[in-house]
C-alpha cells in the first residue's frame, strides 16, 4: 500500500510499504528520504504517536492515509527543490510553475482533483499561472473563513465553563478541529492522501460478447485473464 508522510517543514514523502510493516522500519525508510535520524523522528497518526514496535495494520493505517512526522532537529539534507514547492501565507505558491508541474506529474492526484475540485484541476492543467495562483488563494481564504467561524463558535461555548453540555461540545469541537487541520493540510500539500480511488468499470464487447472491464489509467499494459480469453476469444 502507499502512504503519504508530511514532515514539519512541509516536505511530502510517499512510501510504498507493506501494511504489516513495523513503525520502526517506516522510520528507517524516512531517515533515507528526509535526512532526519530515526531516533529523532516522531510519527503521528490521527493525532496519536506511533510506537516503534507497533505495526501499521494494528494502528488502522490503510492505503492512501496521511501520517505526520515531527522531529527535534533540523533535517540533515535540504533540497532547494523543496523550497520551490512551498506556499506563501496567502496560500499561493512560492514558485507557481514548479508547484504546478509537481501536481501535474502525479496522475493519481490529478484524477482525484478533477473529480473533487474541477476548477482547481483546470487551473493546474492550464497555462495561466496567475489564474492558478488566484485559485490557490481562494481555497486558502475559504479555509480561513471556516477556521474563524469555528473559533467563534468555540468562544461562545467557553462563555459558560460550568455548563456540562457546553463542555461536551467543546471537547467535540477540539476533536473536529484536529481532523479539519489534517484535512486542510492534505488538501493543500497532497490532496490524494485523504482521497479514495474510485473503481471505474466500463461496458465493452469481445467478439460480440458483452462484459465489463476495469479501467486503470496508470496501467502500463492491458491484461485479460486466461479463463476470460478462452471463454470469449
Amino acid at each position: 500500500m502507499k502512504i503519504t508522510v508530511m514532515t514539519a517543514d512541509e516536505q511530502i514523502i510517499t512510501l510504498d510499504i507493506d501494511r504489516d510493516e513495523a513503525v520502526e522500519n517506516v522510520k528507517a525508510l524516512l531517515e533515507v528520504e528526509s535526512g532526519v535520524a530515526l531516533q529523532q523522528q516522531q510519527l503521528l497518526y490521527n493525532g496519536k504517536e506511533m510506537r516503534n514496535h507497533e505495526k501499521l495494520s494494528s494502528l488502522g493505517v490503510v492505503d492512501g492515509d496521511l501520517i505526520m512526522m515531527v522531529s527535534n532537529s533540523v533535517p540533515l539534507l535540504r533540497s532547494s527543490r523543496n523550497d520551490d514547492l512551498r506556499v506563501n501565507p496567502d496560500g499561493s505558491a512560492v514558485n507557481p510553475a514548479a508547484f504546478q508541474q509537481q501536481l501535474r506529474s502525479d496522475s493519481n492526484f490529478m484524477a482525484q482533483i478533477f473529480q473533487n475540485d474541477p476548477e482547481l484541476a483546470q487551473a493546474i492543467s492550464g497555462n495561466d499561472l496567475n489564474k492558478f495562483q488566484e485559485i490557490l488563494r481562494q481555497r486558502h481564504q475559504q479555509r480561513e473563513v471556516l477556521r474563524r467561524r469555528e473559533e467563534e463558535e468555540l468562544a461562545l461555548l467557553h462563555a459558560d465553563p460550568f455548563d456540562v453540555e457546553a463542555q461536551k461540545k467543546i471537547e467535540a469541537a477540539i476533536r473536529q478541529k484536529g481532523i479539519d487541520e489534517n484535512w486542510a493540510a492534505a488538501l493543500e500539500h497532497n490532496p490524494e492522501g485523504f482521497a479514495r480511488v474510485v473503481m471505474l468499470y466500463v461496458d465493452m464487447e469481445v467478439n460480440g460478447v458483452p462484459l465489463k472491464a476495469f479501467v486503470d489509467s496508470g496501467a502500463q499494459s492491458t491484461i485479460i485473464s486466461k479463463d476470460c480469453a478462452e471463454r470469449y476469444c
